[in-house]
């Protein structure tokens, strides 16, 4: 496996650590998920069957893909390997001689002011914040043993899904006929978003009320998934090697058949179930089912995503172990390393290009556009990552948010290798 140079520093005389790059990898392929499934809010079509009523074959297609491949997956995705790094602040405070404590405190309130910023100047549905709080909940049991941790997602898991369950079904029993927001509340709000900044601002705060209820739905789902990536944090279920003695790259690692087979048996049985349950998705919010069904089949949905979220992981894992899936892994992981400066940035662009902060296309341009447009800007993320990774350890933000942490200067950028 290739490795790098691990972002948090060492005590003075000890020998850097390595940087998992399946890790960053996993980081980087999440980060375009979750620009996919955020354009099609910033560009004013979700929630509007496909992008509403005027919009081409084509849109419907790019709509009700993204719903069925991405919507959620992602941000699960993200909330595991969020419980994942957990782990590694946990070992560098260890290995600096540092207490944890005010250590993570610190950068759970460094991301909760992020986010706050975040949510009321460019993207009202930030994800910041909201790992900021529910990480206290990891911080609250960071000292429970692996085998608790898991069994303490399946049942957040399994308490969750039966309450959502319980809502699609009652939903379903209500034949609201149409998509369940007003005409006049969607022509308020794309005036708010193509005016001035005060109205772009105002907009966004307007919006957290939906955003928070939006966060009582999926909290649940993140605190198990952040209890799932703890538990795989603590028992290094991302890497094929251990940290000591690595081999080099492309060997076999010890207990790599083993490995190999349980990410197949996943990879199966999440494509098995979560695909099912995204097409599902796709066909109550943009198919041929009417409205009605649209919260229950988002809620089945919802419910089956991790299954597919742990499909792409385990593949990409897979994949890694090849000589093509490591140059995947190599040009994956500077995004995923600098994850949080291109987070911010997908999100100033995006506000550039939908709000009256630039050229105002808000509602005034299909699914397939946006979504084009994401996928160019993040192949520009990945070339421009690359780029800084290699004069700089940390990226803009992850600097700030170091420097926070450790309550210091991180150290001077890395001299490049030759």
């Amino acid at each position: 496996m290739l490795q790098r140079p691990e972002t948090i520093e060492p005590t003075a005389g000890a020998a850097r650590p390595r940087r998992i790059v399946e890790v960053d990898a996993l980081r980087g392929f999440a980060l375009c998920g979750i620009f996919l499934a955020n354009v099609l809010v910033m560009a004013g079509l979700d929630g509007q069957r496909g992008g509403g009523p005027h919009t081409s074959g084509v849109d419907q297609v790019a709509y009700g893909l993204v719903m069925m491949f991405v919507q959620t997956k992602f941000y699960l995705l993200f909330s595991f390997l969020f419980g994942y790094s957990f782990t590694l602040q946990m070992d560098a405070a260890e290995r600096d001689g540092a207490a944890f404590a005010p250590r993570m405190l610190r950068r759970l309130l460094a991301l909760f002011v992020l986010g706050l910023l975040h949510a009321a100047l460019l993207y009202p549905g930030d994800i910041l914040a909201t790992y900021a709080v529910l990480g206290l909940v990891l911080f609250a049991t960071r000292s429970a043993d692996p085998g608790r941790m898991w069994r303490a997602a399946l049942w957040v898991y399994g308490v969750v899904a039966a309450l959502y369950l319980l809502v699609g079904a009652l939903v379903a029993l209500v034949d609201t006929g149409d998509d369940g927001t007003p005409p006049a509340t969607l022509a308020e709000q794309a005036a708010a978003y193509r005016g001035g900044p005060g109205d772009v601002i105002g907009a966004n705060i307007a919006a957290w009320p939906d955003v928070l209820a939006g966060l009582f739905l999926m909290g649940g789902m993140v605190v198990a998934a952040f209890l799932a990536g703890f538990t795989a944090g603590r028992r290094r279920l991302l890497t094929a090697a251990p940290a000591a003695g690595a081999p080099a790259a492309g060997a076999p690692a010890a207990g790599a058949p083993n490995r190999t087979a349980r990410l197949r048996r996943i990879l199966v049985v999440g494509l098995a179930v979560g695909l099912p349950g995204g097409a599902l998705m796709a066909a109550g919010t943009v198919g041929p089912l009417g409205a009605r069904w649209a919260v229950p089949t988002f809620i089945v949905g919802m419910l089956t995503a991790p299954a597919l979220s742990a499909a792409y992981a385990s593949g990409l894992l897979l994949w890694f172990t090849t000589p093509r899936g490591a140059r995947l892994a190599a040009k994956l992981a500077p995004a995923g390393r600098m994850a949080l400066t291109n987070y911010l940035t997908q999100s100033l662009v995006m506000a550039l290009v939908f709000t009256g902060y630039g050229a105002a296309l808000y509602g005034r341009t299909g699914a397939g556009a946006a979504l084009g447009g994401a996928l160019l800007f993040y192949v520009l993320q990945l070339a421009a990552s690359a780029r800084l990774m290699k004069r700089h350890r940390f990226g803009p933000v992850e600097r700030l948010l170091r420097t926070v942490t450790v309550w210091g200067r991180p150290a001077p950028r890395v001299r490049r290798e030759r």
